[in-house]
């Protein structure tokens, strides 16, 4: 699964957490797949471990969203649930370097 050109765009809009939280609760949904998007094509490259990334990727679009990351902590239970935190908090383009 590539991500779209549509979807790249998109998170080229957020590439922070308060960029994330100007955007309407209707566009969250499709932040979610893009970076689920972006996940799945990194690690087709660079190898690594999708499930638990995957398994939270709607949970931290909904974190940033609301919390007032980085002041507010968010305390993740293994490094892989990390990835899309990554590509939420300008750390995009050094995804494909896992």
């Amino acid at each position: 699964m590539a991500i779209t050109p549509e979807q790249s765009a998109l998170l080229d809009r957020v590439p922070s957490p308060s960029a994330l939280r100007r955007l309407p609760e209707s566009e969250l949904p499709a932040v979610a797949d893009a970076v689920r998007a972006e996940m799945i094509d990194a690690v087709s490259i660079t190898g690594g471990h999708l499930g638990s990334g995957l398994g939270v990727v709607e949970l931290t679009v909904a974190l940033h969203h609301v919390f007032d990351t980085p002041d507010d902590r968010i305390v993740w239970d293994v490094g892989h649930q990390c990835y899309p935190h990554k590509i939420l908090t300008e750390r995009r383009d050094r995804i494909r370097t896992l």
